[in-house]
């Protein structure tokens, strides 16, 4: 046995806290993880039971059992308080978070080892954000309040039930009947100010029969439309765990409530033509009804169908609406995932690349003897691909190239498990109006056309998905990306997930297709256009993101610049805009692509390309750290030292060079 590397456990009552915690310090290796100047050490060590724990998470954070309470206990929570506009909800859980920042700043941060002061750091900025998170969530309650007064009557009805007190059948019953009179009420209102067409984004005052108008905007009617789906559902789930059971519920709230239903399902229609402008589609109600314990007695009214979203169509982007936050909540956002710039700084960043990409992009268009013109040699790469049939045989050779290429240069562990168990899907017509591309993980989801959609979506979806943008996304999707990152994070410090960013997340996948670009893994002009596309896209996905949530772009006009400025395929660029702003991910999520990758390549150059780490120890680090902002990743690896006030400062990319 090698002593030298045997560690001496202590125990110490309330070393690291002012309370009746216990921490077990690890006296050894604590010490070596307080240094600065230490180098990442991956241990390798057999237990006294003779189990090796040499690929085993054996991190002892003393942080980590506060942020594994609080996860479990904030699920608790959010399984509880359901309803996302409650105001009983966020007083409850601004209540949890400030006591738990209260909790932390109980922690004596010197004496904790550097994974304990990355934890402490990463849960008091987390916790900071979620408390901002109300208070802008408060602020888009409040617009959107005017076009919906009676949700508090939901609200209420399905909280008391929760709380499981006695149901007041009579009550319920006069409640729901105002209820519908207030729905119809505020349609009148909404109708006069349509009537009105004020150019003041709401207005409500005295109008024509005094009916006091309502105006908003687009973006506010889209945003109550979807609250409004969720609260009808909430209504329906309170009213069938009484219906049939309490048969004095049913007898007098049976009608009452079909009628409401009736209403509002009227009035969220009305929303959606007349102020949102799409069209709600008509889903079919037959069969269980979502909600525990739904009874069978009592008469019920048929119901032939209610609104849902739009299903976006082939060619109509009148559901591309989104919701933009302003530069204030961008910059509360930027802050949430440790990164000091500006938006106006981030859009320059991607313009400064996005002309490199350009240059480049001429290089390989002379090489096929087309000049300049990078766009006609980018058209003459989308016709290269493989018959319908033949996609899935390409992407396993794509996916077996790549690992080989990391293997043959030591680049990074490939667990064999990880290689084992990757699988592959096809991607249906309707997912591909929304994703375009390929889709990865575990499952890498492969878009390519169909026999049931039109000529020209066949086309565009065989030209979008040709054979060298595909060589560029595999590996983005699979090994080294997305697929290798979640078997690393779902073994190595899985508590930090709370602290997930797409900057970690799709900035590692990026970050890969810059390395392999600088060890040309791209070897033919062909090769190198369908990377360089996919590099503009990252660009172009930075500024276009931005300006729409600073209100400098329309969802049309940020399709028009995918075509124009980076040559898509116009189906392909209306999935994009589609699935940027569709409320599926978060303001930042397509700018973190690029950024969160030129971000690893700094990292990569500070400490790889000065010689203090091999490529293999320091992507085996990065992977072991788990899903946390790379500037705290930069402070493990680096051994930075660490003070309780620390705030974002890493400017990893100069404007003045590339």
């Amino acid at each position: 046995m090698n002593h030298g590397r045997v560690l001496i456990a202590i125990v110490s009552l309330c070393f690291i806290l002012r309370g009746p915690w216990v921490a077990i310090v690890w006296a050894g290796e604590e010490e070596a993880q307080r240094s600065p100047r230490s180098t990442p050490v991956r241990p390798d060590r057999t237990s006294a039971s003779g189990v090796r724990d040499d690929d085993l998470d054996t991190s002892r954070s003393e942080i980590r059992p506060l942020i594994e309470r609080f996860t479990i206990d904030l699920s608790s929570l959010n399984r509880f308080y359901t309803i996302p506009i409650s105001p009983t909800r966020r007083e409850r859980l601004k209540t949890f978070y400030t006591e738990w920042l209260q909790r932390l700043e109980e922690v004596n941060f010197e004496a904790l080892s550097l994974d304990g002061r990355v934890d402490y750091l990463l849960f008091k900025n987390h916790l900071e954000y979620l408390l901002r998170q109300l208070d802008i969530q408060a602020q888009q309650i409040a617009e959107m309040e005017p076009l919906m007064p009676f949700a508090r009557t939901i609200i209420e009805l399905e909280e008391a039930r929760r709380r499981m007190e006695p149901v007041q059948s009579q009550h319920v019953a006069e409640r729901l009947a105002l209820m519908k009179k207030q729905i119809e009420e505020v349609r009148r209102a909404v109708e006069a100010g349509l009537r009105e067409g004020r150019s003041d984004s709401q207005v409500r005052g005295p109008g024509a029969g005094g009916i006091a108008p309502i105006r908003v905007t687009r973006t506010v009617a889209n945003r109550a439309l979807q609250t409004l789906q969720s609260l009808r559902m909430t209504l329906r789930n309170w009213f069938n765990f009484y219906n049939g059971y309490d048969p004095l519920f049913t007898w007098w709230v049976s009608e009452p409530y079909q009628s409401v239903d009736q209403t509002l399902g009227s009035y969220m229609d009305f929303l959606a033509q007349r102020v949102v402008g799409v069209r709600m589609e008509e889903m079919a109600l037959g069969g269980p009804q979502p909600g525990p314990g739904r009874g069978a007695g009592g008469p019920q009214r048929p119901t032939t169908g209610e609104a849902r979203p739009p299903v976006p169509r082939p060619g109509d982007t009148s559901d591309i609406i989104g919701d933009p936050i302003g530069r204030e909540a961008l910059l509360v956002e930027l802050a949430r995932e440790m990164i000091p710039y500006t938006p106006e700084e981030l859009i320059a960043i991607a313009e400064k690349e996005m002309a490199w990409c350009e240059n480049e992009m001429k290089k390989a268009a002379r090489e096929l003897g087309f000049g300049d013109d990078w766009k006609k040699a980018l058209e003459y790469v989308k016709t290269r691909y493989v018959e319908p049939g033949k996609q899935p045989d390409l992407v396993r050779d794509l996916a077996r190239e790549a690992i080989a290429f990391l293997e043959q240069r030591d680049l990074v562990t490939i667990p064999p498990l990880a290689k084992e168990t990757w699988r592959m899907e096809m991607m249906s017509p309707e997912r591909q109006l929304v994703n375009p591309f390929f889709t990865g993980g575990e499952v890498i989801t492969v878009s390519y056309p169909t026999n049931t959609m039109s000529h020209e979506a066949k086309m565009m979806s065989l030209r979008g998905n040709n054979i060298h943008f595909s060589r560029a996304t595999v590996f983005h999707e699979l090994i080294p990306g997305h697929h290798l990152q979640g078997f690393m994070t779902a073994r190595y410090k899985p508590y930090r997930n709370l602290f997930s960013t797409p900057f970690w997340g799709e900035g590692w996948a990026l970050y890969w297709e810059l390395l392999l670009w600088d060890l040309g893994f791209h070897k033919s002009p062909e090769d190198r256009i369908g990377a360089l596309f996919w590099r503009m896209h990252r660009c172009a996905r930075i500024i276009f993101s931005l300006k729409f949530h600073l209100g400098e772009m329309t969802p049309e006009e940020c399709i028009n610049y995918l075509v124009e400025r980076v040559g898509h395929e116009r189906a392909n660029a209306e999935g994009e805009v589609r699935r940027s702003f569709g409320g599926a991910y978060g303001p930042l999520y397509q700018a973190a692509y690029l950024l969160g990758g030129l971000q690893f390549r700094a990292l990569h150059r500070e400490l790889v390309e000065s010689g203090k780490m091999t490529d293999r120890a320091f992507h085996d680090a990065i992977l072991r750290e788990g899903r946390i902002p790379v500037e705290m990743v930069r402070a493990i690896l680096t051994r930075q030292p660490l003070t309780r006030d620390f705030r974002s400062s890493w400017r990893f990319y100069d404007l003045g060079r590339r």
